[in-house]
């Protein structure tokens, strides 16, 4: 499960990066055939999204949080099929763009199911006073 979220974090940091520091390959890789303005920055700021979204997929990861991996990995299918939806609502794309926003739904569902086995920590618990337990575990 770790592993399988730390990939997909780094493929998000690289697909963030190239979209915040080089928004026309971005655009072209997103599916926008229109390379205003405007697009431009709503490719930025889809690239600042998806590093975010490396970073908490990334902390959960190494924090061992599988119960919320698990959420935030179903809350995420949300972009890709949104993503799709926008794609076939404005006529821009084709084909390896659908591809690509397919490939980021199963990658994300897999995540899910993934992170809902095992037996890893599920929930932190927040000492209170007089609490032998101690901090998070």
């Amino acid at each position: 499960m770790r592993v399988a979220a730390v990939v997909l974090s780094g493929v998000f940091v690289l697909l963030g990066g190239l979209f915040v520091l080089a928004p026309e390959a971005g655009a072209a890789l997103y599916g926008f055939g229109e390379r205003s303005e405007a697009g431009l920055f709503y490719v930025r700021a889809v690239g600042v999204r998806d590093v975010a979204l490396a970073i908490y997929l990334f902390g959960l990861a190494i924090a061992g949080f599988r119960q919320a991996l698990r959420v935030v990995a179903l809350g995420t299918l949300v972009i890709p099929i949104g993503d799709m939806l926008l794609l076939a609502a404005s006529g821009a794309g084709g084909p390896v763009q659908y591809l690509l926003h397919a490939a980021s739904l199963m990658c994300f569902a897999a995540l899910a199911g993934v992170s809902a086995r095992g037996s890893g920590r599920t929930t932190a618990h927040i000492s209170e006073p007089g609490d032998s337990r101690g901090g998070a575990d």
